[in-house]
């Protein structure tokens, strides 16, 4: 099956993404909604993508190969499948780097959106930062916590994990 441009580029954010979800691939297509995107892999990316058994959408070993991308998540074999390096956008690399580490109390969106107002002098939405926050959970590197609200803390320690700012 031969990509046409458009789908290598976008064949390539499948795999820089994964695991995502249509909502990701929807915002960074430009789509109108998540229908719109199932469609599009399916017509044009079926044979490179799959779902996982948590409806994730994640891209085949052929897919990695055909595009000149690393992958969203790479693990250390010896660390039991937990990510040793992630390519994120830069809002997600900032969340990595002010959410509470393992071990501490975890926190919630809110308090989150102000370290990084703080931190990086910027003002996403808490919408933004709630979704980045559970796209990093999807990868494996943060956890949740359920209290009164969901609060969040990194899964695995700072310093054994190596992020990579998405282009």
């Amino acid at each position: 099956m031969t990509l046409s441009e458009e789908a290598t580029d976008r064949l390539a954010d499948v795999v820089e993404l994964q695991p995502t979800k249509n909502a990701e691939l929807q915002e960074r297509w430009d789509m109108d909604s998540g229908s719109e995107v199932h469609q599009y892999l399916e017509n044009e990316l079926g044979d490179y993508y799959f779902r996982d058994d948590n409806s994730l959408i994640r891209a085949t070993a052929e897919a990695a190969d055909l595009v000149d991308v690393e992958p969203g998540i790479e693990s250390d074999p010896d660390a039991d499948g937990i990510p040793s390096k992630i390519r994120v956008p830069e809002l997600q690399a900032q969340i990595v780097a002010v959410l509470a580490a393992p071990g501490e109390r975890s926190e919630s969106v809110v308090s989150v959106l102000h370290n990084l107002q703080d931190e990086y002098d910027v003002d996403p939405d808490a919408e933004d930062v709630r979704s980045g926050l559970q796209s990093l959970r999807r990868k494996g590197v943060v956890e949740v916590e359920y209290r009164t609200v969901p609060t969040f803390r990194l899964a695995v320690e700072r310093d054994d994990l190596e992020v990579a700012v998405a282009e």
